[in-house]
C-alpha cells in the first residue's frame, strides 16, 4: 500500500467521465489499498480514482456519524438515484463542501439529502445503500468525480466566480499539478 499524489483542477482525468470497472484483479484491489491509505492521510471521507489519476469507475469513502456509526466501503461502477434537492435557501455553513483535488478551497453548494446508491463491492457483490444527510452528500460527491464533474463546476454565484478566481489565483487549472498527503501542507 502506498500515498498517491492527488491531481488537482485542470487535469484532464477529473474533467471527463470514466469508464466502467471491466474486473476486479488484484491490481484494482491495491489500488483500492492506495484510495483508502491516500484518503486517511489527507485527510478525507471520500476519494474517487480519478483524483489519483487513475480513469476508473470507483470510489472509497470512510466517514463516522455523530452516533459513531462507521460507514466505509469500496463503490464500483456505481449508479446514484437522488431525490429533489430542497428550494430553501442555501446554508452557507451546513453545506460547505470542499474537496482534495481543490485543495484548501470550501464553498457551500446544493445538494440532495437523500439519495440511493448501488454498486460493486471488491467480491464482485452487487449492494445497495439508501444514505441521507451528510453520507448522501459524500456520495453525490464521489459520484461526479466519476461523471468528470467537479463541486466548483456544480456551485452558484457568488461562489462559482469566487472558486474559479481562486483557481485562478493558484494557477490551477491546467494540466500537471497534484498534491502528497503526508509531504505536502496544504491550507484547508
Amino acid at each position: 500500500m502506498r500515498i498517491r499524489d492527488i491531481v488537482i483542477t485542470g487535469n484532464p482525468v477529473l474533467h471527463r467521465p470514466t469508464p466502467p470497472v471491466a474486473r476486479v484483479d488484484d491490481h484494482l484491489k491495491e489500488l483500492v489499498e492506495d484510495m483508502f491509505a491516500t484518503m486517511e492521510l489527507a485527510p478525507g471521507v471520500g476519494l474517487a480514482a480519478p483524483q489519483i489519476g487513475e480513469d476508473y469507475a470507483l470510489f472509497v469513502y470512510d466517514w463516522v456519524d455523530d452516533d459513531g456509526n462507521q460507514h466505509r466501503g469500496v463503490a464500483i461502477n456505481p449508479t446514484l438515484l437522488m431525490e429533489p434537492a430542497t428550494t430553501e435557501p442555501l446554508d452557507e455553513v451546513e453545506e460547505l463542501e470542499g474537496c482534495l483535488s481543490v485543495p484548501g478551497e470550501r464553498f457551500p453548494l446544493r445538494r440532495s439529502d437523500r439519495v440511493i446508491l448501488t454498486a460493486t463491492n471488491l467480491d464482485g457483490n452487487e449492494f445497495t445503500i439508501h444514505a441521507d444527510g451528510w453520507l448522501a452528500r459524500i456520495f453525490q460527491h464521489e459520484y461526479d468525480h466519476l461523471l468528470g464533474v467537479l463541486y466548483v463546476d456544480r456551485l452558484t454565484e457568488p461562489h462559482f466566480t469566487e472558486a474559479r478566481d481562486a483557481i485562478q489565483r493558484d494557477g490551477w487549472g491546467v494540466p500537471g499539478y497534484s498534491w502528497l498527503p503526508g509531504r505536502d501542507h496544504l491550507e484547508g
